[in-house]
């Protein structure tokens, strides 16, 4: 929605929730989309988001509650009760969604759900669901799929199809398993109604055994992200260890996935150590983000001390390049870092040993150096900068750049080797790093060139 006509909207749907205008209300969310609803209902206070919540129909508020934020829809859950969350939620909604949400709920309302539940056979995949890890294909799979045994006639087949995909919105694969529940392929359509002479006509018939590509239960969310992104799939099947069918991912889970693994990079190289969202509290947000700034400012620290040791009152005008430096190490360590970080997510980083990754960034840092460095001392002359402090600061940032370039490679890939993820090195840590060395260097250059080039006259004009 537009920005004028949220507002707008918005200001309405307060005012007729306060008058209660139930039909005026209804009238306006059934010509919109869910995820237009839901962020209404974000932007209202939690009576009211309750109140516009309990007008909807039971299939547009289901729909609704799966778009809302996270705090938002931990709210709206606590305001309903057992029975409506069972019988007008968790009923119209997949059971990875209904996983999801469930797992929000305290103990003993979750299993008072679960009782409330009429479908059985739908309980038992949301238990099912629920043990598996976070973060991995077990979790994220749904179990509502459509799947044929070979040995079925297609008259058979058909009837088991529409009773499988009665319930289901998207029907993106039909899946061919043995009689263990064995996953031998995929089956398509056509074949089922145009392929078979006759309605007695097995799937095994039809049906052409190959190489199915498929997740374990337990493969990581990002690598089956990668998988799916890669093949270009809307739907990828889970098998256990022994190769039998346990549900399916979908196109939309995964579009998830990707997003909540693209905040989590952008908090992480932002120096927000936890995951966050606006709405948090004011303690939840200061525990996420002091962290990284207690780790700067004792990296601003260490690097007073260091300016005080090589005793800058000797040499003020080195004063003038320390921001220079600072700022130039810290950019070239999070371009390099980024760049790693980028290539360990899509992989390609595996393709190349870390010789030739460290190798391929120093020729890249030594290009950049040598520009950088002609240029400041072109700019140091222009300025009218004594020849002793352009060399300085020319020699200082060649070698801080190098420096930074060979770090901001190396340090990605070795956190990514301990497990820890590398997009840590994209943000406070590695500029924090590289401002350090930057001015140890700047300053180690400095005392070897000013000191037996003499005194310096500084001229600025």
């Amino acid at each position: 929605m537009q920005n004028n006509l949220s507002k707008e909207l918005l200001a309405n749907l307060r005012d007729w929730i306060e008058e209660g205008k139930d039909t005026s209300i209804r009238e306006v969310l059934t010509e919109l989309h869910p995820a237009d609803i839901a962020e209404l209902i974000n932007e209202l206070r939690r009576e009211e988001a309750v109140y516009l919540y309990r007008i909807l129909d039971e299939e547009q508020a289901a729909e609704v509650m799966l778009e809302l934020d996270e705090g938002v829809r931990e709210k709206l859950l606590s305001s309903l009760t057992s029975r409506e969350i069972a019988e007008e939620l968790i009923e119209n909604i997949d059971s990875d969604d209904a996983a999801d949400i469930l797992q929000d709920l305290p103990e003993q309302k979750l299993e008072e759900v679960m009782a409330l539940l009429g479908d059985e056979e739908q309980a038992s995949d949301i238990i099912d669901l629920m043990t598996y890890e976070e973060g991995t294909a077990g979790a994220l799979m749904g179990k509502e799929l459509v799947k044929v045994n070979q040995n079925w006639t297609v008259a058979q087949a058909i009837r088991e199809m529409r009773r499988q995909g009665e319930d289901m919105d998207h029907v993106y694969s039909i899946y061919v398993v043995d009689d263990r529940d064995a996953l031998l392929g995929t089956l398509s359509m056509k074949n089922v109604i145009f392929a078979s002479a006759s309605m007695r006509t097995t799937i095994r018939e039809l049906f052409r055994e190959g190489k199915v590509r498929t997740v374990h239960v337990n493969t990581p969310a990002e690598e089956v992200a990668r998988i799916m992104k890669k093949y270009d799939l809307v739907a990828l099947p889970v098998v256990d260890d022994r190769g039998m069918l346990l549900g399916r991912i979908t196109i939309d889970d995964i579009v998830d996935v990707m997003q909540e693994e693209a905040d989590k990079d952008y908090q992480l190289a932002s120096g927000i150590s936890e995951d966050v969202e606006y709405g948090d509290s004011i303690l939840t947000l200061t525990r996420a983000r002091l962290p990284w700034l207690l780790i700067g400012m004792a990296g601003g620290m260490c690097s007073a001390y260091f300016i005080g040791v090589f005793d800058i009152e000797t040499y003020p005008q080195m004063a003038i390049f320390m921001p220079l430096i600072a700022a130039t190490g810290g950019n070239v360590g999070v371009q390099s870092a980024a760049l790693v970080v980028k290539a360990l997510a899509n992989q390609s980083a595996l393709d190349e040993t870390l010789w030739q990754k460290l190798g391929k960034e120093f020729g890249v840092g030594l290009l950049n150096a040598t520009v950088c460095s002609v240029i400041i001392m072109i700019a140091s002359q222009l300025f009218h900068f004594e020849l002793a402090l352009g060399i300085t600061a020319a020699v200082a940032l060649f070698s801080v750049i190098l420096f930074a370039s060979i770090s901001g490679t190396w340090i990605p890939l070795t956190l990514n080797r301990f497990g820890i993820d590398p997009a840590l090195a994209t943000g406070p840590f590695i500029t924090t790093t590289n401002d350090i060395i930057g001015l140890i260097i700047y300053f180690s250059v400095g005392h070897y060139f000013l000191q037996r080039m003499g005194d310096i006259t500084l001229s600025l004009f």
